[in-house]
């Protein structure tokens, strides 16, 4: 079948395919550029006021964000958060409240695996509380509440709220909050620093320029597999022609009976 026209329509076929393949190759590049991780300089220390302002809502550019804010805690509002892993032990964080010149932030100060370590803790705090201070920590939104089990202490915390903290703090001359915590780079004595890791930045692909990438795939063989069947059904009219004829021919070229 090295028929010009067969030849030709196999070329033709053979660049329809390339151009599908071409196509299905851009929505594949198109799928892994939207999907790819931009990485954002989390550990670039920048002020607590450029990435977030007082009670607006945290963005995901604010998340993990190394911060620092100046302010001073407030004696006595300093709180328990139990259930707190740190490097796979579980024990309680010491929050303070720390109060800027326009709002309110909770400072997760460091970790203790024992109770009474977090509480001897807090008492030595509370003391210290009132001179101006600088924290240099990770920028975290706040935790939804939960809900004291029954019979358990109705003041105690196992997530870090900040609407849960506002109505345990001591009110001051602000009344703005941020809606998040920082967790602090250095703990104070009786106290071990908070395991606060880099944010992992999630890969995502764009499955429907995956799924466009097969379909393109899918007409580039199409093309080439319509050329094969257009040439094997007129091999097969032809060879049928053939034995027609043949079979024609094959009564008159027959001997005459009796001869």
């Amino acid at each position: 079948m090295l028929r010009p026209r067969w030849v030709l329509a196999l070329l033709l076929a053979l660049a329809i395919a390339a151009g599908f393949a071409l196509l299905g190759q851009w929505q594949l590049e198109r799928a892994l550029a939207s999907g790819a991780v931009v990485e954002r300089q989390t550990e670039h220390v920048v002020p607590l006021s450029t990435v977030l302002a007082p009670g607006n809502d945290v963005h995901d550019t604010a998340i993990g964000q190394k911060v620092t804010v100046t302010g001073r805690y407030v004696p006595g509002d300093e709180q328990l958060v139990q259930g707190r892993v740190n490097h796979g032990d579980e024990g309680f964080w010491v929050v303070s409240h720390l109060v800027t010149d326009t709002a309110s932030i909770p400072v997760a100060r460091g970790w203790a695996k024992e109770r009474a370590d977090a509480e001897a803790a807090m008492a030595t705090l509370e003391a210290d509380a009132a001179a101006s201070v600088t924290v240099t920590g990770r920028f975290l939104p706040s935790e939804a509440p939960v809900v004291p089990a029954d019979g358990a202490d109705p003041h105690s915390m196992s997530t870090l709220s900040v609407a849960a903290l506002i109505n345990l703090w001591t009110p001051t001359g602000s009344p703005d909050v941020y809606l998040g915590y920082v967790v602090a780079d250095s703990a104070p004595a009786g106290l071990e620093t908070i395991s606060s890791p880099p944010p992992e930045e999630p890969f995502t692909l764009n499955w429907l320029n995956i799924f466009y990438a097969a379909e393109w795939a899918v007409f580039a063989g199409f093309a080439v597999f319509l050329w094969y069947r257009l040439v094997k059904d007129a091999l097969e009219r032809e060879e049928e022609e053939v034995a027609l004829r043949e079979g024609q021919r094959s009564p008159a070229s027959a001997p005459p009976p009796g001869t």
